[in-house]
């Protein structure tokens, strides 16, 4: 089965995501479980985390079907020892924050070297921050997000993210959520079903595709190869809309959550519903 969705807003509460969810015709969504261009939050209290756990059972949203992003402020990769430390104890409360709502993955950007570090120590530093977060939860995974390469930001190639991998002690409780807009920036061609199954041929090779536990489905405003993140809405980017449909008929994209970013949530219903249609062939 295909869980499409989008990334929606959590004001008013973590569970009125849920039901914004619902209002698209979403069998998947995104959150923010805080506000996510600050450090600190104020800990879940025990009524919201029944009523966020109270509407995923009313609306049949299981554990694996919850894609949340954790801060844009967190660098796990940081070559300095105080940022690597604030970045690292924001990122174990954001997984434990994903732990007391029932949630099984927590996606997020590796890292950036701050062109003060090698790429190899950065790398290094990401997975020893997993390997950290992960000693100090139980049951969430924690799932990279390949990015566009912009500046000093590390996981634009896939073999980044096998480096990462590689030295996380349990490879159970690690993954990757593909991000379409970020590969085509990162110089992955996906504006053809030929070059879209070549990517995932690629990632399979590379990572593995075991590894792969969610996407992020955005076309391009960016050109290929250019290193910026700059996302539109499907068929109107750079992309083209062939790329969305070799992936819903893809079994490899089966069970993981297939998240909207794009760029105008008016028309998430519509994007949603046109993903669904490409499951059969003509």
């Amino acid at each position: 089965m295909k869980y499409i969705g989008a990334h929606v807003s959590a004001a008013g509460g973590v569970d009125q995501a849920v039901l914004r969810a619902v209002e698209i015709g979403a069998n998947a969504f995104a959150l923010f479980t805080k506000n996510q261009r600050q450090w600190n939050a104020k800990p879940l209290d025990d009524a919201t985390v029944e009523a966020f756990r109270a509407a995923c059972r009313r609306h049949g949203f299981g554990p694996g079907q919850i894609l949340p992003h954790d801060s844009y402020l967190i660098n796990l990769g940081h070559p300095e020892a105080e940022g690597l430390a604030k970045s690292r104890a924001a990122f174990v409360d954001e997984m434990q924050r994903c732990e007391r709502l029932g949630i099984d993955l927590l996606n997020f950007h590796p890292g950036s070297h701050l062109k003060k570090i090698s790429e190899s120590e950065c790398l290094a530093r990401i997975a020893e921050s997993i390997n950290e977060a992960l000693t100090r939860t139980r049951g969430v995974t924690a799932v990279i997000e390949n990015t566009a390469g912009q500046g000093s930001n590390l996981g634009w190639r896939f073999e980044h993210l096998a480096e990462i991998i590689e030295q996380v002690e349990d490879k159970g409780r690690v993954g990757v959520c593909l991000d379409t807009c970020h590969a085509f920036a990162a110089g992955y061609d996906l504006r053809s079903a030929e070059a879209t199954t070549a990517m995932l041929d690629e990632f399979e090779r590379v990572v593995g595709i075991e590894y792969l536990k969610g996407m992020h489905l955005n076309d391009a405003k960016s050109e290929l190869g250019s290193r910026v993140d700059r996302h539109h809405s499907l068929g109107q980017g750079n992309i083209g809309l062939a790329c969305f449909t070799t992936l819903m008929r893809d079994a490899r994209t089966d069970g993981i959550p297939l998240v909207l970013e794009t760029i105008e949530p008016a028309i998430w219903a519509e994007e949603i519903a046109w993903l669904r249609a490409q499951q059969e062939a003509p």
